[in-house]
């Protein structure tokens, strides 16, 4: 008499790792869905230096009562300060 295995193996439920229940739906990698990240329908695009992202920390923390918002604004100014040796 033979003994097998068979009957024990449970097969795997194939899902896409999400919860609404796409069972058929194929696996997709990360590069799937960033392939349209930083793409731009803009010619050309500004970006803005560190000293006008500083001058406005600086209106935004003088403009806003909210102490959440204040805080992070303030986090964001000391590390400026810090990386250019001013803190």
């Amino acid at each position: 008499m033979t003994y097998s295995n068979l009957s024990k193996i449970k097969p795997k439920l194939r899902t896409t790792g999400n919860v609404t229940g796409n069972f058929g739906a194929p696996k997709r990698t990360k590069e799937a869905y960033n392939s349209q990240l930083g793409m731009s329908s803009k010619e050309s695009i500004k970006c803005t230096t560190q000293d006008e992202y500083l001058n406005r920390l600086y209106y935004a923390f003088d403009n806003t009562s909210d102490p959440k918002l204040r805080r992070f604004i303030y986090s964001e100014i000391r590390k400026i300060l810090i990386q250019r040796g001013a803190w």
